[in-house]
């Protein structure tokens, strides 16, 4: 029988021959390709590829193939990356004083949803805020930040993402801005959910800009956290009519489901290795 799933993906410069390498390769492992696919950025000339496959007969030896691999990802100067689909991702949720994401996110990781490991909430607000959610055995980490606080309660921050491990951090409608230098630290492992379908409305009130512009459509957006606020790149988004009897309180309320559904999609493509960066885009490739 086949043994466990396994995701390769990669990206470089685009050149003749990869994706026969690559698949030679897995075919001299002993691998069997459930699902390949590939793009080819012509504006950027860079290519990217995400493969799927198990064992065609004996199970595949997950050390040799990755040193197997290594020769060929330096033949093209690929960023890659290689495990078993089984392997669950460690998640760290920050949240502030709205909270409909993240009991969003616990009750799709509970319903087994979202194959992950919560290794913690975060939280600017004292746990009382969130006395009517069931945390379980879910560590939380009262993190309450002042502008005079700030440096040393992002400290504390990293010091949990190091401490547990993680392996992406989740913004859940964490309404503060992180710094340069975390932000650094986390470059491509934390997702944000904007309450706006970017790049409109950035910035804080997103809903009460767009009902002061008459806008007929609120979205959301999720997207990686860079330096440039509301500016990373964009891994998934959702939009929603409204009309002009909608009041501000109106948009925001129909704004949390459209919120909740865009962060959802767009960790669990992160969680199954679908985004590869590309400059400041990104590239999704579909379930």
């Amino acid at each position: 029988m086949a043994g466990p799933r396994h995701i390769l993906t990669l990206s470089c410069a685009n050149r003749p021959g990869i994706v026969a390498r690559v698949s030679t390769c897995l075919f001299e492992s002993g691998a069997n390709i459930l699902d390949a696919q590939q793009f080819d950025d012509t504006e950027t000339g860079n290519f990217f590829m995400r493969v799927v496959f198990d064992a065609a007969a004996e199970p595949i030896e997950h050390a040799a193939l990755r040193s197997r691999f290594e020769a060929i990802a330096g033949t093209f100067a690929m960023t890659w990356s290689l495990r078993p689909s089984d392997e669950k991702k460690r998640v760290l949720i920050l949240v502030s004083r709205f909270d409909h994401c993240l009991v969003d996110l616990l009750y799709r990781w509970r319903s087994g949803e979202l194959r992950m490991d919560v290794v913690g909430i975060g939280a600017n607000y004292s746990r009382e805020t969130y006395a009517h959610i069931d945390f379980g055995d879910l560590p939380f980490h009262y993190l309450p930040v002042t502008k005079q606080t700030k440096l040393e309660q992002e400290t504390q921050i990293w010091e949990l993402v190091r401490a547990t491990k993680c392996d992406v951090v989740v913004l859940a409608r964490y309404m503060q801005i992180l710094s340069d230098g975390l932000v650094a630290k986390l470059q491509g492992r934390a997702i944000n959910i904007h309450h706006s379908f970017l790049p409109g409305f950035k910035g804080a009130r997103p809903y009460h800009q767009a009902h002061e512009r008459g806008v007929k459509l609120i979205g959301a957006t999720a997207h990686y956290v860079t330096s440039d606020l509301d500016e990373g790149p964009i891994i998934e988004q959702d939009v929603e009519m409204i009309t002009h009897r909608d009041t501000p309180e109106d948009l925001v309320r129909k704004g949390r489901d459209i919120e909740r559904r865009v962060l959802a999609r767009a960790l669990a493509h992160h969680l199954e290795d679908r985004v590869l960066l590309n400059r400041n885009k990104t590239v999704v490739f579909a379930g």
